[in-house]
């Protein structure tokens, strides 16, 4: 075992260092259980304990006040009214979300919009390639 690699304690595979988390606190820096051992115990922990996992989702809720929401809308309404019309017409399937224009995947897809004027019609890029464009670019037409 080199210093890449890394003895899982759960699964007791060797695997790369990739495979860990990283943990600033561990030795290493990395924890001593493998991603995937890790991903695995928390599915079956929210499985066994999903009762709960939902009253606190219900409770956690929205996590911003209904203050900041009001005023975010006010502040941007081009560009609230432009993504309620597009998640409506995506609810009512007249609008259906396609692969990102630059790298083809279909994970994590957003609807970008050039002019916020005109609502349905977007760009459909992932959230890498949105974050992106946004930065080079700035803000989209009539975002206020």
């Amino acid at each position: 075992m080199s210093n890449k690699e890394k003895k899982c304690f759960k699964c007791e595979l060797v695997k790369p260092l990739t495979e860990f988390y990283k943990h600033s606190q561990m030795a290493d820096g990395h924890v001593n259980k493998c991603k995937e051992c890790n991903k695995l115990d928390v599915r079956l922990n929210r499985k066994d304990k999903i009762d709960y996992y939902r009253e606190y989702d219900r409770n956690r809720g929205c996590r911003q006040s209904k203050e900041y929401a009001k005023s975010y809308r006010e502040k941007y309404k081009n560009k609230y009214k432009a993504t309620s019309m597009v998640n409506y017409a995506i609810r009512s399937k007249k609008l259906f979300k396609e692969p990102c224009e630059v790298c083809g995947t279909d994970k994590n897809i957003h609807a970008h919009h050039d002019d916020y004027l005109k609502p349905l019609n977007v760009r459909w890029l992932c959230a890498v390639h949105h974050k992106q464009w946004h930065d080079k670019n700035g803000e989209a037409l009539n975002g206020n």
